[in-house]
């Protein structure tokens, strides 16, 4: 039996795409040490429904480890570094999981919209905004085939950090999409007004610069740029360090390790003083989503700091792209705030 949308309705969507939410949020810290353990290309081939199956038996993890060593990056890297078996057992865990962990997002969210589609529940004009949260969703599985076979070839030993960036930026994408979905929804369910909530010239600005910083961590990692200091404020005992400049100062700022290490470690700042004016300006409204906003913010930069003086020790690391994507949800609910504030 069919029921009109309502208010209660309206929760449940709210709570699952919350729900989600959370699972984007596990993924991407999932990705994070899937990168951080030189994982990403242990895999080789694209099954999206067979490849949920990990190798069962010792002859098939034989075969995943044969397709993996005609890969550049076992044969100039891990190779002769030692790596075994049992070391491509490891890797191969992680990729499959993160793997693995994104068809659980897709069912997760496919399954229950197409329940929620069939019992008339969504709220008028929510269906193109949850379909094409469900069409970003799926590329960015796309997008993440593309980053691994960037890497695939005999000549290359990792994955291109440009595919690295869009493969994560999309998943940021998805996660701040699904909040402020959420975010309308729950508003909707709780006083009745399903019109979303709108953007703001605030949450313009504040954001092209958060995706900036965005983009420059994603890159960091594609790199390996963490690497290329251990210590802060200064680089190589200097403010600026020195980079490959031979080829123009665009291409460094696009492929230089170091000088993009020092732009994303100076960008913070910019990105930090702009979050501060979002929370200044949300504070008056809901001092929750202000105060949110203080400790992500606070705690991202501090791991930051923490990821270069460890030598990018794997789980302050993690922690560090764990905390950015809790920083992309804080900054969607202190924008959403302002976008509906405009409605009072």
């Amino acid at each position: 039996m069919s029921f009109e949308p309502n208010r209660r309705s309206a929760k449940a969507i709210s709570v699952w795409l919350w729900i989600v939410a959370a699972m984007v949020v596990a993924m991407v810290a999932v990705g994070g040490i899937t990168r951080l353990t030189e994982s990403g290309l242990s895999i080789t081939q694209w099954k999206p429904l067979t490849g949920a199956i990990p190798p069962l038996t010792e002859a098939d993890w034989r075969a995943e480890f044969e397709l993996y060593r005609q890969t550049g990056e076992y044969i100039n890297v891990t190779g002769p570094a030692g790596m075994d078996l049992a070391g491509f057992k490891f890797i191969f865990f992680w990729e499959w999981a993160h793997r693995l962990l994104g068809r659980l997002v897709g069912i997760a969210f496919a399954v229950p919209l197409a329940w929620f589609w069939i019992r008339r529940a969504i709220p008028e004009g929510y269906k193109g905004r949850l379909v094409a949260l469900l069409l970003l969703g799926g590329l960015q599985g796309v997008f993440g085939w593309f980053m691994v076979r960037s890497g695939l070839s005999e000549t290359s030993t990792d994955v291109s950090h440009f595919w690295l960036s869009i493969h994560l930026l999309t998943a940021l994408l998805t996660l701040g999409g699904l909040a402020w979905t959420a975010l309308d929804l729950w508003r909707h369910a709780h006083i009745g007004r399903s019109r979303p909530a709108r953007w703001s010239s605030t949450a313009s600005w504040v954001g092209a610069i958060l995706f900036v910083q965005l983009l420059l961590g994603a890159w960091v990692a594609g790199l390996d740029a963490g690497h290329a200091s251990d210590s802060w404020p200064l680089m190589q005992e200097r403010f600026v360090p020195e980079f490959d400049g031979s080829n123009g100062l665009l291409w460094a700022a696009t492929h230089d390790p170091f000088l993009i290490h020092f732009l994303h470690r100076w960008w913070a700042w910019i990105a930090f003083a702009a979050l501060l004016v979002l929370a200044r300006k949300v504070r008056p409204l809901e001092r929750r989503a202000s105060i949110a906003l203080h400790a992500v913010l606070g705690t991202q930069i501090a791991l930051g700091i923490a990821t270069v003086l460890t030598g990018v020790a794997l789980w302050v690391a993690v922690s560090h792209q764990l905390v950015g994507a809790l920083l992309v949800l804080a900054f969607a609910w202190a924008a959403h705030i302002l976008g509906r504030a405009r409605d009072l």
